[in-house]
């Protein structure tokens, strides 16, 4: 992705983005639904269905969520162009497959920062040393 430019953001921008978020993320997000939409109908039928899954369980922060996406259109246009079945990809269970997906995006996903939250709060009430993962 092409790098931001080292001009200073006008005033105005400045103040729209704190309320709407970075336009550069909105740009990258436009760009990835065209290409989605661009994709033969079962890839992109298929592709909105992990979007969806994403939207709930994946990274929360704009440039992972940005990357992910990308990558994820990335996959399905190689995928549409060698022709491979939709099964292929995704294997017999689609959620096992997203998951091992997002963890490559380990940064930002607020349900894995909750599981080590809960875990980490077990272990203090349980007066067990919280950095000690149980597996010593």
């Amino acid at each position: 992705m092409a790098a931001e430019s080292s001009e200073p953001k006008s005033r105005a921008r400045q103040y729209l983005e704190v309320v709407t978020g970075p336009l550069e993320d909105k740009k990258r997000w436009r760009q990835y639904k065209a290409r989605v939409k661009a994709l033969p109908e079962n890839y992109r039928v298929a592709v909105e269905a992990v979007e969806r899954y994403l939207m709930h369980f994946g990274p929360g922060d704009g440039p992972d969520a940005a990357s992910m996406f990308e990558d994820l259109a990335d996959l399905f246009e190689r995928a549409a162009a060698d022709g491979t079945p939709i099964r292929e990809i995704f294997g017999e269970d689609p959620v096992e497959f997203v998951e091992a997906f997002i963890q490559s995006y380990s940064r930002g996903s607020y349900i894995r920062r909750e599981r080590d939250r809960l875990t980490s709060a077990i272990a203090r009430a349980a007066g067990e040393d919280a950095t000690n993962d149980g597996t010593a």
